[in-house]
């Protein structure tokens, strides 16, 4: 077996790994290339030694914009079953990666099932887990345990965590002084700062970084520093609290890079449309350009319901901008836990911002597909445009359900023989254009 502990490590060491040859394949990048960028930081393949199905990807600015979706049951919707209904789901629709976000019984069993049968990657929020691992209160929680639990999510196989690092005992002061409208909305980041708040005690993610460092090394999981200082409203985007959490986060990417630790940056929720590309350019700078992962983001606070639009508008305007890993946003965001259709609509939404940032920054091969289906177009091809399209069924059935008279059914309902392309095709071989 060849001597290295990450896939960073592997990199700096000049050592082709199985998932460095993968993501070189995918990516239509050379593999030096792709290496070098690992070396770097700049991209980022999280792959747990333990997630043996795994089918790996590289998460980087330079590469193709990738997906994660949220799961995972809470106390008023527990049915395992309904969610890895849902994984799997997310999976055949593309998404990238998984995140496991319970907060409710025996979570264990189903994390395992995760990264022993999903091939995509596999996210957690260990901090949830914790309470839920002791069934005890979090003011009784020490240091320890949560730095164990870290260990146990590493030891089952998780390719990456978000822990909740750059927030600390300064932050509870700024907090309070700054007088944010939403405050902390990050649930991690909640829960970090109600513990400092009922213990006096630091922040021990941020305290035992280099503990974790070390369980990090030796599973190769990837860090995804989480912000629990992102806004929650457009007011508080880009203020204090958000920067100087970003400042930290930088100085925490330099510790792991140092361990040969992989890291990904997490990045604001709601910013105004006109803020979204310089948040992205401030995280290149400060994080000396580790992916950046961001939740939408949203550029609106007032549409419930439809947030999957509101994310992936940010989202597309995010990721041209250089964030390399959009996590989806139903319409369920703000309202309830998603269900089956939610998922679908919040992967599809953020795929269509993804694939939109691909083209704009001009990843090769991007634009492919959209020129195949503007052939199948002009040839109106429709079983063509259906494999062509995101989202082939829905485009079928949409169809199907108001289909063109017999005489025109080369063209869809809406034009018909008026259709401009029929027309078009008929104009330039010189055939008669019949209308009427």
């Amino acid at each position: 077996m060849e001597n290295y502990t990450t896939q960073m490590d592997a990199a700096r060491k000049g050592i082709v790994t199985p998932e460095i040859k993968k993501v070189a394949e995918k990516e239509n990048m050379p593999v030096e290339e792709l290496m070098k960028l690992v070396s770097e930081g700049k991209v980022a393949i999280c792959a747990n030694k333990n997630h043996k199905c795994l089918e790996p990807e590289g998460v980087g600015s330079m590469l193709r914009t990738k997906i994660n979706v949220n799961l995972g049951v809470s106390r008023d919707c527990k049915d395992y079953d309904i969610e890895m209904k849902k994984v799997m789901s997310a999976v055949d629709l593309g998404a990238e990666a998984i995140m496991d976000l319970s907060s409710h019984g025996d979570t264990q069993p189903f994390r395992r099932k995760l990264t022993g049968e999903c091939p995509a990657m596999i996210g957690t929020v260990p901090v949830y887990d914790s309470v839920i691992h002791y069934q005890r209160d979090l003011s009784t929680l020490t240091a320890k345990d949560f730095i164990d639990v870290v260990r146990l999510h590493a030891e089952d196989g998780v390719d990456f965590v978000t822990l909740h690092c750059g927030i600390t005992r300064k932050t509870i002061e700024q907090i309070r002084r700054h007088k944010r409208k939403m405050n902390i909305v990050s649930r991690g980041g909640s829960l970090v700062f109600a513990w400092m708040s009922m213990t006096g005690e630091e922040n021990p993610f941020y305290e035992y970084y280099n503990e974790i460092l070390d369980i990090c090394e030796k599973h190769d999981v990837t860090i995804s520093l989480g912000d629990a200082c992102r806004p929650g409203c457009l007011a508080d985007a880009t203020d204090v609290c958000q920067i100087e959490e970003l400042v930290r986060l930088g100085e925490l990417t330099k510790r792991a890079w140092e361990h040969n630790v992989q890291v990904m940056v997490e990045g604001p929720g709601h910013v105004p449309l006109d803020q979204v590309a310089a948040n992205m350019k401030i995280q290149q700078t400060i994080c000396m350009g580790a992916p950046f992962y961001v939740l939408g983001p949203l550029v609106t606070d007032i549409a419930p319901g439809y947030d999957h639009i509101t994310g992936a508008i940010g989202g597309a305007v995010a990721a041209m901008n250089g964030a390399a890993f959009l996590c989806y946003v139903t319409p369920a965001e703000h309202l309830a836990l998603p269900n089956v259709e939610d998922v679908k609509q919040g992967i599809i939404a953020s795929k269509i911002a993804a694939h939109a940032a691909d083209i704009a920054k001009g990843i090769p091969g991007a634009r492919d597909i959209d020129d195949k289906m503007a052939d199948a177009r002009k040839n109106l091809d429709w079983d063509a445009q259906f494999d062509c399209a995101l989202d082939p069924e829905t485009a079928k059935a949409i169809r199907e359900s108001r289909s063109p008279e017999e005489d025109h059914s080369d063209t869809c309902s809406m034009c018909g023989k008026f259709c401009a392309v029929r027309s078009m095709n008929k104009a330039l071989v010189g055939e008669y254009i019949d209308i009427l």
